[in-house]
């Protein structure tokens, strides 16, 4: 192995202590197959059983490399196996379903984590009943859970979209929304809708453990926009080139330290080391932000003309200097836009310089999609199918992974804020377009798969 420097060492510290440098997440993802039985109440114990089993010291060990390395490993996670498979044997109400988000939630609870994902269904191409059952059940779930994270995909570049799980994913966030109004509409923030999800993302919402895994997996997503603002700073003026080779070169160190991290927490646990996520993740801390990137290579605000060129060569870089780094890079692997969770991104769309349609348009080029955008809580569920139509159509002819988590916060209008807390952050109530599509979303059936899908 190559000879560390004092001067990588030293770099390496003040990126943790000024920079916000920090491994977001190591998840483990679980294999529930195993689980499945025609018992309902079997099925809940085994799941208890096997979580509780396999990842009972995984904040243990992540909280010791952590202390170890110096560096923090702000979340320990569990995705497990997209429910609506394991229950499809014992679930013959959305009841039953619930009964299995809370065993997670308890699973959750006793091994410490933060939040645990899967409480999902594969409904690209159709729906079984299952699937059908565990989507009806989600704002029951969400609303009597703390760490349940549930996701949806209804799309995908090979299938097309599933129109009808479009339309009942617009009336889930809704009722989602009703369900925990007196918190937000907290639990929509727990909710993601996909098209082209990955197998292997240790992100949450929307993380499950798919079905190309094998039995476990430790999955690693670092982060960093803190240092990579620090080092686009210090390149103002310069030619893109430069600034090009800068972010490489930063997602390059970044990289590194969290294959560090997974590697080790492989060891320790004894669990196959699956794929580093190079995403940049931000949050609400001051200087931890995608967008003060943006603004640092010389835009006024974020959402001003050049913000999706930007972002471009934000996310392409990040993925060619991480790319070096990593045996086995995977996830989402780019820059997250989420609204709420990026103070700067929160204070552009407040002042109007940063709209619902700029967004979208930004997701063209980055990971993942239209995420944690609170908007009128009076905004109908046809209108929210509309919105995730429009995101699954930019990921289903792109092939790439788009996603929607949208929060019509109850009671609140245009103007008004939504709080969420931690990670979460807070956010602006951004204006939605007036003009209605439930004509278009009460077609029903499938859009299908666009003329490049067909490369057998």
């Amino acid at each position: 192995m190559a000879m560390i420097t004092l001067n990588e060492v030293l770099e390496t510290n003040k990126m943790i202590e000024h920079e916000n440098l920090d491994v977001r997440t190591i998840t483990m993802g679980i294999n529930l197959m195993g689980c499945m039985t025609d018992d309902l109440d079997q099925l809940n114990k085994n799941i208890y059983d096997k979580i509780t089993g396999l990842a009972k010291d995984l904040v243990k060990v992540g909280d010791e490399i952590g202390m170890e390395y110096g560096i923090p490993i702000v979340n320990k996670r569990v995705s497990v196996t997209p429910i609506a498979m394991v229950g499809s044997s014992a679930c013959k109400t959305p009841e039953d379903f619930v009964s299995i988000a809370k065993t997670l939630d308890r699973a959750a609870k006793a091994i410490g984590i933060n939040f645990i994902g899967g409480y999902s269904a594969l409904v690209m191409k159709g729906m079984t009943n299952a699937d059908k059952l565990l989507i009806e059940s989600i704002p029951q779930a969400l609303k009597e859970t703390d760490f349940v994270c549930s996701s949806i995909s209804v799309g995908s570049s090979r299938a097309g979209i599933n129109m009808d799980a479009v339309q009942m994913m617009g009336d889930v966030i809704k009722r989602t929304a009703e369900y925990t109004k007196d918190n937000d509409s907290l639990g929509c923030a727990k909710l993601v809708v996909f098209c082209n999800p990955a197998d292997d993302n240790p992100f949450m919402a929307g993380a499950f453990h798919g079905v190309t895994e094998g039995d476990a997996v430790l999955n690693v997503g670092v982060s960093g926009p803190g240092v990579v603002k620090t080092a686009v700073e210090k390149v103002r003026g310069e030619n893109f080139e430069v600034l090009c080779e800068t972010i490489k070169k930063t997602a390059f160190k970044v990289t590194r330290i969290g294959q560090l991290v997974g590697k080790d927490a492989s060891e320790r646990l004894g669990i196959p080391f699956g794929i580093l996520d190079l995403s940049l993740a931000p949050t609400p801390a001051i200087g931890d932000s995608i967008a003060d990137i943006l603004q640092g290579m010389g835009l006024e605000r974020v959402g001003a003309p050049g913000t999706t060129a930007a972002l471009a060569i934000l996310n392409d870089q990040v993925k060619k200097g991480g790319v070096m780094a990593s045996s086995y890079v995977g996830g989402l692997s780019g820059a997250f836009i989420p609204v709420s969770e990026d103070q700067s991104m929160a204070d552009a769309a407040e002042i109007g310089a940063l709209t619902l349609e700029k967004l979208e348009a930004m997701t063209c080029v980055c990971s993942v999609g239209l995420d944690m955008i609170a908007i009128p809580g009076d905004t109908t569920a046809a209108t929210i199918s509309g919105i995730i139509a429009d995101e699954m159509a930019i990921g289903m002819i792109n092939n790439k992974t788009t996603a929607v988590r949208l929060i019509p916060v109850i009671g609140k209008g245009v103007g008004e804020h939504a709080e969420f807390g931690g990670l979460l952050g807070s956010a602006p109530i951004m204006p939605v377009n007036k003009y209605a599509c439930d004509e278009f979303i009460n077609r029903g059936g499938r859009i299908p798969a666009p003329i490049h899908s067909f490369k057998n």
